[in-house]
Formats: C-alpha cells, structure tokens, sequence
C-alpha cells in the first residue's frame, strides 16, 4: 500500500491520471468537486436525412460554446419510451445529447439553436437533476451484452469524415449500439500534453463506436458493423483512441493511444509493476 501525491511518488500520480489500470488499484482518492446540482438538457431526436446538418452545426457550435454546455450527437435506435411517439418506436434516428450546467434559466436561450437545425422526431429536454441525464442511457446496457468497441481521435471533423458517418452509422443494428461523437475541449485544452498521462490534448473529438448487443449468434454481423464504420472514419482521424472505448484486439495501438507520453508510462510501470501484473487492459509493457 502506497501513497501517490503531489509530494510522494509524483511520477505514480502523474501516470495513474490517463494511465489505464497499469500500475495497481486505487483504494482511495481524494479530488476536487465542483457543485453541480440540477441542470438544463436532454436528448433531442432527428430525422437520419437531416444527420449531415445536425454533424456540421455541431462541429461549428462546439468550437466556441460555453464551456457549461456539454453535448454530443449519437445514433441510435429509437427505444419505447413514452415521449417518442410510438410509430417511431424501433426507427433509427439521430440524437443531439444536451447538457446546460450553467444557470438554469439559460438554459432553454442555449439550447434554442440546436431545436432549430431541422424538424424534431421528439425530445425530452428540460431541467432536471445531474444524474437523471448522466443516467439516462442505463437501461439500454443491461449485464450480459456482447460489446466490442473502436475509437479515434480526432482533430477536425471533415466534411469527408462526415460523409463516412453518414454511410455507416444508419445501419447501426442493435438498440444498444451507437456512435458517441464526444467533444474534447474546455479545461482539458488549457492542460500541456505532458502534464498528465492523457497526453491527446490537441484533439477536438473523441468519438466511439460501440457495438452491444445480446445474442451472441450476431456476433459476426455486429463486429463486422463495428470495423467497417471504423475502417471509413479512421483515415480521417488521429491513429490513437481513448483507452476506455478500445477492444481486446486493440493491443498493437497502446503505444499510439497513449501519445506523446507512452515512453515515460513504460519507464513507471517498470519501476512499480516490473512484472507486468496489471497487464489486462491496453498494457503499457514494462
């Protein structure tokens, strides 16, 4: 049992913050919160034609919003929830995820523009507390899924990027699958590349296919869904991913998901995991 701080075994710290389970478990952490109680958003569901605009306003809005809003588009199978109506039930469509954590009543002001982009299938948006949203996709990924997921960075959303996502994500081919397009930016562009084991802070996205699904005879066509969808959108992306969306087969990437500091992760595993014990994961071999 050690200590990682600031003033004793800096280098574990440092490694621990991006580091993806190399160097031993954690216990016990002290961290700094920030009060968030209720905030403005939710989901708001698109036509699949109207998934090019919804990609493009997204690309331009994010690149100067508040840093209190957060959001991302996804695909996804329309589930049987109440406020979509039920002729859609079982529809894929595309979904702006919305979250206002500044004062609520901006909130509706903020998310006005992404309303307009084209015309709504159905909505929930409103106040509500943090972890309503944060839980709001649980049910969709109940245990006992097959999964099997692929990732890049990304700089810049090109319009041939989009044209990618535009042919593979619609044939998404379970409910539970998805395409999370996650925007980096905010506090995590104001930290050096070097000053914490995350060193891809000169992305703008981080999205994620995500195959899950429940039978595992549909283990092929799933998978396959999941290659192809990325073998389009990875020429037009950084070659490292973000080690928690990464499969099993993914190994021979670790030294480019970690970036700029996976030579230094190498030099603390070998001092506190020679043996390579933590090693299931996307291993940093010592």
């Amino acid at each position: 049992m050690i200590t990682a701080s600031a003033d004793k075994n800096a280098d574990l710290l440092w490694a621990l913050r991006g580091g993806g389970g190399n160097f031993g478990v954690v216990t016990s952490f002290e961290f700094r919160l920030h009060p968030v109680k209720d905030i403005y958003g939710g989901p708001i569901f698109f036509e699949v034609e109207d998934a090019g605009d919804v990609f493009r306003f997204f690309r331009e809005f994010i690149a100067d919003a508040p840093e209190q809003f957060g959001g991302f588009p996804a695909w996804q199978i329309a589930p049987p929830l109440p406020f979509i109506p039920e002729n859609r039930h079982g529809d894929t469509l595309i979904v702006m995820v919305t979250c206002w954590a500044g004062p609520l009543d901006e909130g509706e002001k903020v998310i006005k523009p992404i309303r307009e982009i084209a015309p709504i299938v159905a909505e929930l948006v409103g106040p509500m507390p943090y972890p309503a949203l944060n839980s709001a996709f649980d049910a969709l990924v109940p245990a006992g899924l097959q999964h099997y997921w692929k990732a890049n960075f990304v700089t810049e959303l090109t319009d041939a990027a989009i044209e990618a996502h535009l042919e593979h994500g619609p044939k998404v081919p379970y409910v539970a699958s998805t395409m999370h397009m996650y925007p980096i930016n905010g506090a995590c562009h104001r930290v050096g590349p070097e000053e914490a084991a995350f060193g891809h802070r000169d992305a703008t996205f981080a999205p994620v296919i995500a195959g899950m699904w429940a039978d595992p005879a549909d283990n092929e066509a799933n998978i396959q869904w999941v290659r192809d969808y990325y073998d389009a959108t990875a020429p037009h992306s950084k070659e490292g991913g973000y080690v928690n969306f990464a499969a099993a087969d993914d190994q021979g990437r670790a030294p480019a998901n970690y970036g700029v500091n996976y030579e230094r992760l190498v030099q603390v595993k070998r001092a506190y995991d020679p043996g390579n014990l933590f090693h299931v994961n996307q291993n940093i071999e010592p």
